[in-house]
């Protein structure tokens, strides 16, 4: 027998056999060599939370001790602090690009930034604001360098930022600037500023008498201004005048404020969340923590910003994008353009909605409409994803550079990280994009409350359908809700969160304030939520927007939404019941791309209304979502029985979704409550 394989080894073998055998082994040895390693998780993820008093969770991160953390550097307990360590680990490297169209970014650099916040800080002391946390003022612009620039402005002199924004509405706007005593205003162009002087001409915001537009304007704008008692005035001109008679800064302390951050909510007045220094500097220390075993942001990090900057989730990236000294490239301000930005950019660091990356999910599975190119899609996902639950992250493999490519290409073929927040993501594109992508994505939980996140998913950890652990800014603790049977003895609950990251209250609002914040500083989210077994936190349900059917089942339709939207051929849905009704009916709003296909298969065509209004449509989209919802273990009565299918999509603009892209739920009622009433009808005609 050893004869035998010693003649069968060392005995010529023909050359194609020799030739698919080196192949094969350096095709090995290239698998080996370009294969990183796994990565580290930064604590056991089969345990990331510790169990401490009053029933609440700690990040195991935090294993040693239980002090919060207020900052990660120690020269950086300010927003103002965060800047200047920018300006010194950089070395005045490049801070804040900008772009024309077909153009190369441009960069100013962080001394530039430094010094033109400090010249428009001393212009508008000298136009008669006053240094102090008493001092607010508004911005309202879209995401560019002179927001950032106005916003380090009113931190060099102790004053207080309040963003603004054009889809929360005239009438939202006029009661933030009186809630908070605007006086003056920095804007971005004629069109707001006209916004403004119509307010003012009315009588609605007699508090404002300065406006800084940022753009060029035209003569008329400063004297229908002067008509009304609004001095309108160009910000490089107020820079120019700060330049000639410099302040010298007056920096804040951890403690004072640094911004209201007004969130939109669904119904009412929008509520002005005040945020400190150390809260916002504590959220960013804890988000740096959580990935800082396998991230370590650096000089030559680069992130893009599209999310609007008036909330505080793209206000926390850029905190950490500043504070190691790294650099943010604004888009053109048209979303539809953000490829042609991303490519120009090239981003380390993106921030994500789910929205976006559901599109660049349903984008890559369109490509596939071929048995074959479905199946090696698929079977590049499985592998890609099986090296991800190991724990390694990488764009170099095979997969990649035959199937994922262009995906990666299309988001400018850098990116190393991603956070995702906002709104769940359904755990199929997770895992995907988690596969396809090449990178680390981090799905964090918050609202503007907690500044914005207090849980965050952990390096290493490719598990989904959760928002991970608490960050080690905060602890979380899961409450009873006895009316939904949710009981924290079952490891259920509303989540409540306290921590350095929690704000003060809402602005001159102690009632709303006392709705949330209790006596011992817990914020209550709304949100419930479940502890599972490695510890990390799942929402599972909504305590708002809760109602009872007829039969006193209580509904959560949020939780059914989140299935239902699922479904392939469904980009929106909004469930609807009452307590004069035994059952659920839905208004969907059919995804364009996808749709068309399916109702190919069903025999049918036509236009998008067309379609909307085809029955077979209709009954095959209905079907699919109910096939989901028992799937998802939804209860008999939390199915939706009827559907009404509308052509347009909700959107920010047309009033249906707040900027953070929630329901506008009072609004959808109001505009379909003659659909949903005919379904209703159609039910229970004989």
């Amino acid at each position: 027998m050893m004869h035998f394989l010693l003649h069968w080894i060392f005995s010529p073998l023909p050359l194609p056999v020799v030739v698919s055998f080196l192949a094969l082994a350096a095709a090995t040895l290239l698998y080996l060599n370009t294969r990183p390693g796994p990565l580290r998780p930064p604590v056991d993820l089969h345990h990331q939370t510790l169990g401490i008093k009053d029933g609440a969770r700690k990040s195991a991160l935090l294993e040693d001790n239980n002090n919060l953390m207020s900052h990660y550097h120690s020269e950086t307990n300010t927003l103002y602090q965060v800047f200047q360590r920018g300006l010194k680990v950089s070395g005045n490297g490049p801070c804040l690009g900008y772009r024309k169209p077909g153009r190369p970014y441009q960069w100013l650099k962080y001394k530039q930034v430094v010094d033109r916040a400090e010249h428009l800080g001393s212009g508008l002391l000298q136009r008669g604001l006053k240094v102090g946390t008493d001092t607010f003022v508004g911005i309202f612009a879209q995401n560019r360098p002179e927001w950032i620039i106005g916003e380090l402005a009113c931190y060099t002199y102790s004053m207080v930022v309040v963003p603004l924004y054009d889809t929360l509405g005239a009438e939202a706007i006029v009661f933030i600037i009186n809630q908070a005593d605007i006086s003056t205003v920095l804007c971005d162009n004629q069109s707001k500023v006209e916004t403004l002087l119509k307010t003012r001409e009315e009588g609605q915001i007699e508090v404002l008498k300065t406006v800084v537009v940022m753009d060029d304007f035209s003569p008329q704008l400063v004297e229908r201004g002067a008509q009304c008692g609004v001095e309108v005035v160009s910000l490089q001109d107020v820079e120019a005048q700060g330049k000639s008679r410099l302040q010298v800064p007056v920096p804040p302390k951890p403690q004072d404020l640094s911004i209201i951050c007004f969130t939109s909510g669904t119904t009412g007045n929008p509520k002005g969340a005040m945020l400190t220094h150390e809260n916002v500097v504590a959220d960013a220390a804890g988000v740096m923590k959580a990935f800082e075993t396998a991230i370590t942001p650096s000089t030559e990090d680069v992130t893009i910003s599209f999310l609007p900057l008036a909330h505080m989730f793209e206000r926390v990236v850029q905190t950490v994008v500043y504070s190691v000294g790294a650099r943010v490239g604004f888009f053109q301000g048209d979303v539809r353009l953000l490829p042609d930005d991303m490519k120009a950019l090239q981003p380390t660091i993106f921030p994500v909605v789910p929205r976006l990356l559901n599109r660049v999910y349903d984008k890559v599975q369109s490509g596939a409409q071929t048995p074959l190119k479905k199946w090696l899609l698929n079977l590049a996902v499985d592998r890609k994803y099986r090296e991800v639950q190991e724990g390694v992250i990488r764009t170099n493999s095979i997969w990649d550079k035959l199937i994922f490519n262009k995906v990666q290409e299309s988001l400018g073929g850098q990116v190393r990280v991603m956070v995702t927040g906002a709104a769940p993501i359904s755990p199929t594109v997770l895992n995907f994009l988690r596969a396809a992508l090449g990178c680390q994505i981090f799905e964090a939980y918050g609202q503007t409350e907690c500044t914005a996140g207090c849980t965050f998913t952990t390096p290493g950890d490719a598990t989904s359908g959760h928002v991970g652990a608490p960050l080690p800014c905060n602890v979380v603790k899961l409450l009873d809700v006895e009316e939904m049977s949710y009981f924290s003895s079952n490891g259920e609950g509303e989540v409540c969160v306290r921590g350095r990251n929690v704000f003060l209250g809402y602005l001159k609002d102690p009632e709303r304030t006392a709705e949330v914040l209790d006596e011992d500083g817990w914020l209550h989210t709304g949100d419930i939520g479940r502890w599972l077994p490695s510890g990390v936190l799942k929402i599972i349900d909504r305590k708002k927007n809760i109602f009872k059917l007829a039969q006193g089942e209580y509904i959560a339709p949020e939780k059914i939404e989140n299935v239902y939207v699922r479904c392939g051929a469904v980009a929106q849905v909004f469930v609807h019941g009452d307590s004069l009704q035994s059952c659920l009916v839905a208004v969907v709003v059919p995804d364009p791309e996808v749709l068309p296909a399916q109702a190919k298969g069903l025999g049918c065509s036509g236009s998008m209304e067309e379609l909307c209004k085809n029955l077979e449509v209709k009954k095959a989209i209905l079907a699919e979502m109910t096939r989901l919802g028992k799937e998802a273990g939804l209860k008999s009565f939390e199915q939706v029985k009827d559907i009404y299918v509308h052509p347009e999509q909700f959107s920010i603009e047309n009033g249906l979704l707040t900027p953070t892209l929630k329901a506008k739920r009072n609004q959808l009622q109001v505009l379909f409550q003659p659909q949903l009433q005919q379904l209703y009808s159609d039910m229970a005609a004989p």
